[in-house]
């Protein structure tokens, strides 16, 4: 479907959203960097979540924090001994 005979996706004015899509079209390859970037977070942010749920159960500031920071390091410990399990390395302490 267009829009005034342009791509519906294609920006119209100067903005964030035009910024980035030329962003896109001409250094899509800096762009795609990124954009990995970003994605190989969310996936761990999913992964946490989904292990170890989503809420925090402290009412504080602090507390939330380290709840939180107690997650990541347990999600990063569970990621290293399934990597050691799954590519046979004998891990030497």
């Amino acid at each position: 479907m267009y829009v005034n005979n342009k791509l519906p996706l294609e920006p119209t004015e100067v903005g964030a959203w035009a910024r980035m899509y030329h962003l896109f079209m001409h250094r899509r390859e800096d762009f795609m960097d990124h954009y990995h970037k970003r994605s190989n977070i969310e996936t761990a942010y999913s992964m946490i979540k989904g292990k170890f749920g989503s809420a925090l159960r402290r009412k504080s500031d602090t507390g939330q924090i380290n709840e939180a920071l107690c997650k990541v390091l347990c999600h990063n410990i569970c990621v290293l001994v399934q990597a050691t399990h799954e590519l046979g390395i004998e891990p030497a302490f």
